[in-house]
């Protein structure tokens, strides 16, 4: 099982980089996943979109549409593609702690 390493701690990730087990995510964990993408500061805007996918990950087993984060949060698609540069499956997916998603290149 491949890992990665981020400020010393080490995580089990699939080959997309996702967490193997995303029983262990929290808050703590999102932000050191988000530093290892690049993003230096999880702000509101960041917060409210992984809110909102860890919400529909809960009670649906899946992550949401992008459609969904966008009303949701209020943000336009590139807006979150501001906050997320790999993007609202890959990226804001990763920092929430979940599996990759089905459809997910």
């Amino acid at each position: 099982m491949p890992a990665i390493e981020i400020e010393g701690r080490i995580f089990e990730v699939d080959g997309d980089g996702f967490l193997s087990e995303p029983g262990i995510w929290d808050e703590e964990v999102a932000r050191l996943i988000a530093r290892h993408d690049g993003i230096e500061e999880m702000t509101d805007q960041h917060w409210a979109v992984v809110n909102i996918i860890r919400k529909n990950y809960e009670e649906k087993g899946m992550a949401p549409m992008i459609r969904l984060i966008c009303k949701n949060t209020g943000l336009k698609l590139r807006e979150i593609y501001r906050l997320f540069p790999l993007g609202p499956a890959r990226g804001a997916c990763r920092v929430a702690g979940l599996p990759k998603p089905d459809g997910c290149v």
